[in-house]
């Protein structure tokens, strides 16, 4: 019979023909190393979303807001991150994060807007 060990530590393991780790502390510890950093990762994303739609519903409390992006790189918005977007029939694209989206008019200047509900 071949021996088996740990997949984390690497102790002989006793007991069940299927068994691969010798403890459950073996066991978190090899599924936090192999699932960590993808986690990490999408945590972070969700950070970074989380924030921009806060900053959005800070700058509009009503339902649009035009205000200078400089406003919106003051409070920490990213504009690399955004959950989808929209593009009307007249060729504006509007970003969003969540139900908060903001559209580039000229120069600097941005439209926030709110997500009408369908």
């Amino acid at each position: 019979m071949k021996e088996r060990k740990c997949l984390e530590c690497g102790d002989l393991l006793r007991g069940r023909s299927d068994q691969k780790f010798c403890s459950d502390q073996c066991r978190n510890t090899y599924n936090n190393r192999k699932f960590g950093d993808a986690n990490n990762l999408i945590r972070q994303i969700n950070r970074i979303l989380k924030k921009n739609r806060a900053i959005l519903a800070e700058l509009n409390p009503g339902d649009k807001t035009t205000l200078f992006g400089v406003e919106m790189v003051k409070a920490g918005f990213n504009f690399d991150y955004y959950t989808n977007t929209l593009t009307t029939r007249a060729g504006r694209t509007y970003y969003f994060c969540y139900d908060l989206g903001y559209a580039e008019l000229e120069g600097t200047k941005y439209l926030i807007v709110r997500k009408a509900d369908y």
